[in-house]
């Protein structure tokens, strides 16, 4: 579904118009990819209006960014504050955060540096994202035939737009065989992530998720659930994931800023477990739940507004 508009968007430092907030068609970024983004909730718990881990993500952003030399013409207090500014002057009280940084008008060569660092800040309305019965009932994927990339051919710790021309490869196809998301391995045949989520496998009571070696992005909501998990006692290992632990898995669940917690049900046609989310997985996803709906946060990763 196309986005729906709000009135504002925040454009180098000022609010603009929905329809105002227009790039020139020849920017660096339309034709090389150079842009770096984050995906950011706000919430409206039982305690007020509040962002998940606005923190975190704007230090990811500058991450990224580093990773391309590139500099970023405003702080992250200015980002942040930004942010807040877009979701009031939207008079939104949940909404989806788009921070995106991208190369602009200049040269038109692939050399970028030449490029002025353009910034831009958009909120909307933002429903489930992988469908609507999702998170109680779970998934079908598949294994895509699209690897991520190999190590020192594009910096996958990056959340670049150009890394997602991977990701929407492996979606395409995924959707295309009937299925709801794809999972790809990484160079080596061990299981990487989604096309825009991280993933969990349980086996036995022990929780498996690839580590950051596997191609995967570090995902913010990948972090919390690591840290809950740990926290109620859960034996967690960053390692490395043989695809065929996905056959025998007792759960499989994916993480991100849009998935939030999802169950996979089946993989490839091979029912995960009862075919139901699991125990671990409920349990997380209970965790999660009472922070973002109940405002219930005893890690300060909520920013109330």
């Amino acid at each position: 579904m196309p986005v729906k508009s709000v009135e504002k968007i925040w454009m180098n430092g000022k609010l603009v118009n929905w329809n105002d907030a227009t790039i020139h068609v020849l920017s660096h970024v339309i034709h090389y990819g150079s842009s770096w983004f984050e995906g950011i909730r706000c919430y409206n718990t039982k305690k007020g209006s509040a962002i998940f881990r606005l923190d975190k993500h704007l230090e990811r952003l500058f991450d990224s960014t580093k990773m391309y030399y590139t500099e970023i013409p405003y702080n992250i207090k200015d980002l942040e504050k930004g942010c807040i500014d877009t979701i009031h002057a939207n008079k939104m009280k949940a909404c989806y955060i788009r921070p995106v940084v991208y190369r602009g008008y200049g040269d038109v060569g692939v050399y970028p540096l030449n490029n002025p660092v353009d910034v831009a800040i958009a909120v909307w309305e933002w429903a489930t994202y992988l469908g609507a019965d999702a998170l109680q009932n779970g998934i079908d994927v598949c294994v895509s035939s699209w690897n991520r990339p190999a190590p020192n051919t594009l910096p996958t710790m990056a959340k670049t737009g150009a890394n997602y021309a991977n990701s929407q490869l492996i979606k395409v196809e995924a959707l295309k065989m009937g299925f709801v998301e794809g999972i790809a391995l990484d160079v080596h045949g061990y299981v990487s992530e989604g096309s825009g989520e991280n993933i969990f496998i349980v086996k036995d009571n022990v929780v498996y998720t690839p580590p950051l070696s596997s191609g995967i992005l570090p995902g913010i909501t990948r972090s919390s659930v690591i840290t809950m998990l740990r926290e109620n006692g859960f034996d967690i290992r960053e390692v490395q994931v043989p695809r065929e632990l996905l056959s025998i898995a007792d759960e499989i669940f994916f993480t991100g800023t849009a998935a939030e917690i999802t169950p996979v049900r089946s993989v490839n046609h091979i029912k995960v477990g009862t075919g139901k989310p699991g125990p671990i997985t409920m349990k997380m996803q209970e965790l999660f739940f009472d922070i973002i709906q109940n405002g219930n946060d005893k890690h300060g990763w909520l920013k109330f507004i």
